[in-house]
């Protein structure tokens, strides 16, 4: 390898440092939802980062793929309007009364016993909606519990993957 070639990839390498250096560590967990035997269609459930002022942070995962029921989750969607990004990689279907549904969430370990914590808002067509359906607090507690919800989700429950 000539000079040029190694001073050219000594360069790459320094430049690279500080970016992985500053990457965010991120954990995934298996999230499985466990729906109440509720009578309607399907259920669309947002899954949100909330930081310790009650401020959505991060869209985690969208249960529903058809955006025009978005709006239906009505605080998610105003916050998703204001900073709109592709959500496309982490979309699923929606899960209907007595089902469950098992998705994987990137959980940034750095928000972990910060004071943040897990939202699962819920909307089902002509029925009620639930901004606060469940949350889950985002401590190492939190993260090992079974929580209970208050609308259309029976229980959540989360275990590293």
């Amino acid at each position: 390898m000539n000079n040029i070639n190694k001073w050219c990839l000594a360069f790459v390498l320094v430049l690279s440092i500080p970016t992985l250096s500053s990457a965010q560590k991120t954990t995934k967990y298996k999230c499985m939802v466990q729906m109440t035997n509720y009578v309607g269609e399907g259920a669309y459930i947002a899954v949100s980062l909330i930081d310790a002022k009650g401020t959505y942070e991060k869209t985690l995962y969208v249960m529903g793929s058809d955006k025009k029921w978005y709006p239906d989750l009505k605080e998610w969607h105003k916050a998703y309007k204001k900073k709109p990004v592709n959500i496309s990689g982490i979309t699923g279907a929606s899960v209907t009364g007595g089902d469950r549904s098992v998705t994987i969430l990137d959980i940034d370990d750095t928000k972990v016993n910060k004071g943040y914590k897990l939202r699962f808002e819920t909307a089902v067509e002509d029925n009620k909606y639930y901004v606060k359906d469940l949350e889950i607090p985002l401590t190492t507690e939190g993260l090992a519990a079974k929580t209970e919800g208050t609308g259309y989700i029976r229980y959540v429950r989360l275990s590293p993957n």
